[in-house]
């Protein structure tokens, strides 16, 4: 059974956020940031990668994991066992006893926070995933969601997996399921709501670079009083 830890959420947010805030000024120049969600087999990835590049923006992935890893002394694969992924207090309990090099629910949702947010205060990045639409100020980025139908998303595991049909729906189960539960864990929000971003876009009949260019062109429109044009059509 999971447990929600939205109050400890709540709390350490509103810590970093208000330490942010001390030494940010209203004259500040606008330091954009793009979230990016997506479904399994939607390409996601691809998609923020290449609008990184395209922005000249630093691309937040692996960053992440290697920052909590480094900040909590545990080695690399021991955060990404955890990475994305509810747990209950049981769980919790259990692997503290058995495992040493674990690390609690605590300890990997305040570093990740604590990380995810940083990257947001220094702006020009593209942050993928994680609930990072949920932990970052929504009027500071472009929140998007990649999306696609369930059977293109399939399709799509079985051609870059080399997977046959059965595994591919076991696998895009599993992944849809774990980024689920972990939003509705830690963030108690359900990340199918559309009002929790700014554009969601169905890739199925969206090339990566296509799908890279609506997004640019949106993040130019939301943030068009403090951006030149130019700016997002390098």
């Amino acid at each position: 059974m999971s447990v929600s830890y939205h109050p400890l959420v709540n709390k350490v947010l509103t810590r970093f956020r208000l330490q942010s805030s001390s030494f940010v000024r209203p004259t500040d120049p606008v330091k954009p940031f793009v979230t990016i969600a997506r479904e399994p087999g939607s390409g996601g990835a691809p998609i923020a990668k290449a609008v990184a590049e395209k922005l000249g923006f630093e691309f937040v992935d692996d960053q992440i994991i290697d920052e909590i890893a480094k900040s909590t002394k545990k080695r690399k694969a021991i955060i990404q066992a955890v990475d994305e992924k509810s747990r209950s207090n049981i769980e919790d309990v259990i692997h503290s006893i058995l495992n040493s090099e674990y690390i609690t629910d605590e300890s990997y949702i305040s570093e990740l926070i604590r990380v995810t947010l940083s990257y947001a205060h220094s702006g020009y990045c593209v942050i993928l995933g994680r609930g990072a639409n949920f932990i970052t100020p929504f009027a500071k980025g472009l929140h998007v969601n990649i999306s696609a139908p369930y059977d293109v998303r399939v399709g799509r595991a079985m051609d870059f997996e080399g997977l046959k049909k059965p595994a591919a729906k076991k696998l895009i189960a599993a992944v849809e399921k774990d980024r689920a539960e972990f939003v509705r864990q830690y963030f108690n929000h359900d990340i199918s709501k559309k009002n929790a971003y700014d554009i969601t876009i169905n890739t199925q009949y969206f090339k990566v670079d296509e799908a890279r260019d609506v997004i640019i062109e949106a993040l130019y429109r939301k943030f068009s009083k403090s951006l030149p044009y130019s700016f997002v059509r390098k």
